[in-house]
């Protein structure tokens, strides 16, 4: 900055702003070095014939990436003072730490060469005003931008082939835990974790919902492990759908390797204001996907096969096909039949006092004057000659079903009886770890003795063992 002959007593009425910028929060912890260049930057300003009651430092952008794809309240409020002529000099550490982005870059030299404001870097004093200056400027903002894009694609370049390997580590769901190899994707070696994770699969084969298995769930009192990040410690809480869920439709638990399922998204709302959001994409445009990549609680048919039958217990929209889930009511028939004239899906209502069931089509035609259903039936006769039908056709298998409803009521019992043997077994570890815990403190450390103390008698309240003398 040693070029000041183009700062006169106009600048010098007005006030010096300071702008400080670094694009991470883990660049604010460690790079302190380059915070402490642009903090110096202020007494460079006093330097160049500022007094220091007219320094204005604006640093609250610190951790705040300077691509656009984030607000930068700092950067808004220099903007400002600069619309309002408040400002003599802008002074930055480089032109990347003002914007790494064309669109601020280029609206801040047009303010600044409207109120005759100045800006410095490591390099010089410019004046957005003069032709030249402005094209030095305008060459510096766009190879501060063609920077970041040359270094993001070089950083995504080697992640996407990492990941196209089946190398690149990131958090697996909870059942699973990296291996020592490149890749190796191991599960978890807790049993009870293990367990918990195939008894949701095996529930949904039988029950076909996410939402029936989560009740099953909660009907029997399990647990289920819950890990909020890859690396945190099991826990073990009430079962949520939404956990469910997750397990039912990560390919991961079909032994898996997906990369790229999802991408941010940038659109204006209504304010004019930048909005970010994830869209996730359909299997057929993810980027990585290699199937057998590890050992998986199901096989990959079984996955697609359990994705497509929790899509058709969605509700389908008007005019849509599929039976979606089953409501309540007695009619046999709801979610099911279709209206043999316009291909609609039947609907369910219920009249009199009895609440008779009976079918309808949503679609309306114009008779008489008014509009009628294009289709309204009772539901007695259809769903008798139904049940008829049906007892018909498996009379001779009614056996075999008995059996195999018998062996499958044995097998939710001792899946059950499994998980809380399990669950006992870890309750009982903890309670005893919490007593040698207790027992190798020194008893005059009461500070310590205390809660050590507490902790056990949390873990036999757990156990439901009683304490011993």
């Amino acid at each position: 900055m040693s070029d000041a002959s183009k700062i006169n007593a106009s600048h010098l009425r007005r006030r010096a702003f300071v702008y400080l910028r670094q694009s991470s929060a883990a660049q604010v912890e460690h790079n302190r070095e380059s915070t402490k260049r642009q903090y110096a930057l202020a007494s460079r300003a006093t330097e160049l014939g500022w007094s220091s009651q007219q320094v204005t430092v604006i640093d609250e952008d610190l951790g705040l990436s300077g691509s656009g794809a984030v607000e930068r309240s700092g950067f808004a409020r220099l903007a400002a003072e600069v619309g309002l002529g408040h400002v003599g000099i802008v002074l930055g550490l480089e032109v990347s730490r003002l914007a790494r982005n064309n669109a601020d870059w280029y609206r801040l030299l047009d303010l600044c060469g409207l109120t005759d404001t100045l800006i410095g870097d490591a390099d010089g004093i410019y004046h957005p005003a003069m032709f030249n200056d402005r094209l030095l400027l305008g060459l510096k903002g766009t190879m501060s931008e063609a920077e970041l894009h040359i270094l993001r694609e070089r950083l995504n370049g080697g992640i996407r082939n990492k990941a196209a390997r089946g190398e690149l580590r990131r958090g697996l769901p909870v059942g699973f835990i990296w291996g020592e190899k490149d890749g190796e994707v191991c599960f978890h070696p807790d049993e009870s974790v293990r367990t918990a994770i195939r008894n949701v699969f095996v529930r949904f084969a039988e029950l076909g919902s996410a939402r029936r298995v989560w009740l099953h769930l909660r009907s029997e009192g399990l647990s289920f492990p819950l890990q909020k990040h890859y690396g945190a410690a099991i826990r073990w809480v009430d079962p949520s759908y939404i956990a469910i869920y997750h397990v039912l439709t990560n390919p991961v638990y079909a032994g898996a390797y997906a990369y790229g399922k999802s991408r941010f998204e940038i659109t204006l709302d209504a304010s004019g204001l930048r909005k970010k959001r994830v869209r996730k994409l359909p299997v057929s445009e993810w980027r990585v996907l290699i199937q057998n990549h590890h050992e998986g609680y199901i096989d990959w048919t079984t996955y697609e096969a359990n994705r497509a039958r929790i899509a058709g217990n969605t509700r389908p929209r008007p005019h849509a096909t599929g039976s979606g889930p089953v409501r309540e009511g007695g009619a046999l028939l709801q979610g099911l039949a279709i209206c043999g004239n316009c291909g609609r899906k039947l609907r369910t209502h219920y009249t009199g006092r009895t609440a008779s069931p009976g079918y309808h089509c949503p679609g309306r035609n114009v008779a008489e004057g008014r509009g009628r259903y294009c289709l309204n039936v009772g539901a007695m006769q259809i769903d008798e000659a139904i049940v008829r039908s049906l007892l018909a056709a498996l009379t001779p298998l009614g056996v075999e079903a008995a059996l195999a409803a018998a062996e499958r009521l044995e097998a939710d019992r001792d899946g059950a009886l499994a998980q809380w043997r399990h669950a006992v077994e870890r309750a009982t570890y903890e309670e005893r770890r919490a007593e040698r815990r207790y027992m190798a403190v020194d008893p005059d450390n009461r500070l310590v003795a205390r809660s050590l103390e507490a902790e056990w008698e949390k873990s036999l309240r757990t156990s439901k063992r009683p304490r011993p003398n």
